[in-house]
């Protein structure tokens, strides 16, 4: 995608699923939204324990394998609204 939150699977929006699953520490993918039930294809990967989530972002899966990676990305240097300066592209990731 091109981080413009562009059209999900599901339609333009969809609803939350549970917030059974915490925001406990890194590697934690999570959906980005823009309040309750906005769900779209934009998601986050945790870095840190980020309780103050717990509620307003569905946990939806973890990473298995690439913390590194993650860190990495973490240290990317970034420009004008926090955009980062070189791509960042996930490629070959799967399906959990």
């Amino acid at each position: 995608g091109d981080g413009t939150g562009s059209m999900s699977i599901y339609g333009e929006k969809f609803e939350d699923e549970n917030f059974t699953i915490k925001h406990t520490g890194p590697g934690l993918l999570s959906m980005a939204n823009s309040g309750p039930n906005t769900n779209g294809c934009q998601f986050f990967i945790t870095s840190t324990k980020t309780e103050y989530l717990d509620g307003r972002h569905v946990v939806f899966g973890k990473l298995i394998d690439g913390l590194l990676t993650l860190r990495k990305i973490e240290n990317v240097q970034t420009g004008p609204n926090n955009k980062p300066k070189l791509p960042v592209v996930i490629t070959e990731c799967g399906e959990y």
